[in-house]
């Protein structure tokens, strides 16, 4: 019932004012039965945007840090996710990566569509990064379609950092159901799984019209922030002084 007045009563209606979203390709999402979005990740708009476009819903695995946030504004944050039904993950990797993996099997097996940012994390820089190979896994495991989604103006809105989004335009793209029935019995297999992934995030690209980027978000992201703790700081007003007797 929370789900449904976010939805029609109280967020949808306000996500569309603010965003007014062009939506492309919808009829690829399926009426019934289960299957996978997987989309690009470049704001904190995103988890709300497009379920709100969706007839379906639409249950997402997201990151555990919304749910374990400390003080109010944790509790309200882990409140609001729980309550529209999103299921936490550690992205810790290894047992959690499993674990992970079994939430979302659990939510397809049900016949429900899932959600799912296969890069894992935000893009820091607006463009997008390597695919984690859980969608695969999950997509090889429960033999259904993977329909691509394409966020495209959510980093201009709210890019990382930003609390309130600036009210622009956005567009929502699905691209047409990825059908990989060819590999089924190949989940184990981690060629296939990598393959699988890499396709899905082509699919993604083709739709965003992103740079692509070979590297893990969140490597990348950890090796900008590296990179500019170590460029020394020239102190206010000191820039082009000379020293002189």
């Amino acid at each position: 019932m929370f789900y449904q007045l976010l939805k029609y009563i109280v967020l949808g209606p306000l996500l569309r004012l603010v965003f007014r979203p062009r939506v492309e390709g919808l009829e690829h999402v399926p009426e019934e039965g289960a299957a996978i979005i997987a989309g690009n990740h470049l704001s904190f708009a995103d988890h709300f945007v497009m379920p709100a476009i969706v007839p379906r819903r639409v249950t997402f695995l997201a990151k555990a840090e919304y749910f374990t946030g400390p003080g109010l504004k944790g509790r309200l944050t882990a409140a609001f996710f729980r309550g529209v039904g999103q299921i936490p993950i550690d992205r810790s990797g290894g047992r959690a990566s499993q674990a992970a993996i079994t939430s979302g099997l659990a939510v397809l097996r049900k016949g429900r569509l899932l959600g799912i940012y296969p890069e894992g994390t935000r893009s820091h820089d607006g463009r997008l990064y390597k695919g984690r190979t859980g969608v695969a896994a999950m997509a090889l495991e429960a033999g259904v379609p993977v329909v691509p989604c394409a966020m495209i103006g959510t980093f201009e809105a709210q890019p990382t950092g930003r609390r309130l989004p600036r009210a622009i335009r956005i567009t929502i793209r699905f691209g047409a159901p990825l059908d990989f029935s060819r590999y089924a019995g190949l989940a184990d297999e981690r060629a296939v799984v990598r393959a699988v992934t890499d396709e899905i995030m082509y699919a993604i690209m083709r739709l965003s019209g992103q740079e692509y980027v070979d590297l893990y978000a969140g490597e990348a992201k950890a090796a900008a922030q590296a990179e500019a703790k170590a460029v020394p700081r020239v102190p206010h007003g000191r820039a082009g002084h000379r020293g002189g007797n």
